[in-house]
Formats: C-alpha cells, structure tokens, sequence
C-alpha cells in the first residue's frame, strides 16, 4: 500500500545524499503530524518523510494490519522515491513498525530509534478508549466540544482526550475521525502482539523510555538486546508514553544527537 506521506527536504542545499533520509513513523490513533515538531527540527540536516499509517490519516483502509504489511508499506513508499537506504524513527505502534523494518530488510536501515516501546506483546490498554470512539462516532455531535462530552464518559485523562480528537475533524458530511475506528478495533488485537522474529539488527540503535511509562520494562530488556544488540537506553524523567508531547524539547533533542553521531 502506497501510503499519504510529507516529504520535508533539508535546508541544507547540498545534501544530496540519500542515505540521509529519515522516515516518522506516528503511534495508534495518530497521523503524520503528531511528530512535526520533529520533523521541522530533523529538516536543519536531513531529508525527512512522515507518514500516515494505513487505516489513519489520509491514507487507505485496510482490514487488515499485520507489522510485515505495515513495514512493506514504509518500504513501498520509499521504493517510490528511489530511496535505497534510509533512517527510521517511530513511536509506540509507529515503533513496532520501525523496528520490523530495521528486522525484516537490516541492510536498507542505517538508524533506528524507538520511541516508548519495546519488541513484545502488550496487554489490552484500550478497551475503553474504542468504545468511546464508537459512541462518539455513533452520536450526532457537531463538534469537538460536544464529542469531548461523549468521550469524557469513557476516557477520564482530558489529554488523552484531546489526544484522540485532533484527527476528528470537519468533511463535507460533518465531524469524522481521520483514523477508521472500525478496522482498528478489528485489528487491535494484532496491533498490540509481536510476532516471533528470528533476525537481528546490529545497526547504531536508540531506545527512549518515558520514566513513568510502563511500555519497555525490565522483562522486555532481554528481548531488546537479542534483536537489537547495539541498541542504547536513554530515559526521559517524569514523562510517560507520550514523551514527544510532554517533554518535546528533550526528545528532539536525543533524536538530534543521536543522528548527529
């Protein structure tokens, strides 16, 4: 699937190399524009690319989600524009696609960088999240304000919530989210496993945690390092799985200095 991307070129004119590419890859229920502020940081030295994930944003529907899928997708954009090898960032979901790429084609990845997740099964964290999606789209509220009421019922955290509806948004038939609830909930249970993997990635390797996240704890260490044997641990005090957002400047500033080296 060949999906919505933003090429974002460097402000460097004669970067022409193009190793020095970086694809963003977003989390579950998000879109290429979560991790703009990135981007735009990234533009300074690099060619950057973010994405929408198939069932999000503004590229296709799918019923299915597979990681090899959804890493073939990234691939297929880049096989698109002639981009041969390539650097990768992705958060949560975003993350477990990013490293499946760096796992199934080792020699396209120069970099990765994995932001608040860990190669593992996770367990159910969104049973009520869904369900309030699907009464907010099954409602006839014509606005953010009233769908925030609705899902207020379900999610209790009002940034999550705030979270959820930056991709419910005005079309021409009124107020839809961005991302297809249906064929999310469809495929939740695939989204948040981890299939067997039996290769490895020995390429320069970052994993940023949030202090209070729970997403990479220490039983998902081991797993870590045998897929990811160079892989290094940099975590971001007071900060949960939402790292990017909460302490955005900290982040982007690992990214940079990790692409930097």
């Amino acid at each position: 699937m060949l999906l919505n991307y933003q090429l974002k070129q460097s402000s460097k004119h004669e970067t022409v190399n193009k190793s020095e590419i970086i694809f963003i890859i977003h989390g579950l229920f998000g879109s290429l524009s979560n991790l703009s502020s990135l981007g735009k940081e990234l533009q300074s030295d690099f060619d950057v690319i973010l994405v929408d994930v198939r069932n999000h944003g503004q590229s296709d529907r799918s019923t299915t989600m597979t990681y090899q899928e959804m890493a073939n997708d990234i691939f297929e954009v880049a096989d698109s524009l002639n981009i041969d090898t390539f650097s990768i960032l992705g958060h949560s979901m975003g993350g477990k696609i990013a490293m499946t790429c760096a796992l199934l084609q080792p020699n396209r990845i120069n970099r990765l960088v994995v932001a608040d997740i860990a190669p593992t099964s996770h367990v159910d964290r969104h049973s009520d999240v869904f369900t309030g999606l699907q009464a907010v789209s099954n409602s006839n509220v014509k606005n953010r304000a009233e769908a925030d009421t609705v899902l207020a019922n379900y999610v209790e955290t009002p940034e999550i919530r705030q979270f959820l509806l930056k991709s419910y948004q005005r079309g021409d038939n009124g107020f839809r989210f961005i991302y297809d609830v249906d064929n999310l909930y469809q495929n939740y249970s695939v989204i948040r496993d981890w299939p067997e993997q039996d290769s490895h990635y020995d390429k320069p390797t970052l994993f940023i945690k949030g202090e209070l996240s729970d997403y990479i704890d220490q039983a998902s260490q081991q797993s870590i390092i045998t897929l990811f044997p160079k892989a290094k641990l940099k975590v971001i005090n007071a900060t949960g799985h939402w790292l990017h957002a909460e302490k955005p400047k900290t982040f982007n500033r690992l990214v940079m200095n990790f692409f930097a080296q």
